[in-house]
């Protein structure tokens, strides 16, 4: 039994990891970083699967964690679909490193690897692996020379930016 306990706290705490050559930035504000942020563009899952018009509202709960509320528009079913969820720093409130969790005690990392530090206006965000990223803004629309940046950003950090989908905010 405590083999099958190890092995589950061994899966789940993998799921937080900082992938190879990811560094979260540092100087972290999260009274900056909370509201809402919109979807720039992201490495397809089956959980965003054909959404439109994708927001993420990060809020401040008691406990110090962050309610995350995530939005998007399914143009196939003709509805807004919604997850809410939970998120906490892994090692301190000064580094963009949380782990989120919307199903239970599974929690995912939630990595910030770049940030407009001035203002807090565009973030790239990672997961667990390469296979997880996320460019926010907070405007439906960024600037094209600062898109691109990014891009070429995560590109040299190793993500596949050749399946980027830019999101649609019409």
């Amino acid at each position: 039994m405590n083999r099958l306990f190890r092995l589950l706290a061994i899966l789940l705490t993998g799921c937080v990891g900082i992938p190879e050559g990811i560094t979260p930035v540092d100087n972290f504000k999260l009274d900056k970083y909370l509201g809402t942020w919109y979807e720039i563009a992201r490495l397809n899952h089956s959980f965003e699967e054909g959404l439109t018009r994708v927001t993420a509202n990060y809020e401040l709960m008691e406990d110090g964690g962050v309610r995350v509320i995530n939005s998007g528009y399914s143009a196939v079913s003709n509805k807004w679909k919604q997850a809410q969820g939970k998120a906490y720093f892994v090692r301190g409130s000064d580094q963009g490193y949380l782990k989120v969790s919307f199903f239970g005690p599974f929690y995912g990392a939630y990595i910030v690897f770049d940030l407009d530090r001035d203002n807090y206006q565009y973030a790239l965000v990672c997961g667990p692996d390469k296979s997880y990223l996320w460019l926010l803004a907070r405007t439906p629309h960024i600037d094209e020379t600062i898109r691109l940046r990014l891009i070429a950003e995560a590109k040299v950090l190793g993500f596949d930016t050749s399946k980027l989908i830019s999101v649609s905010h019409e």
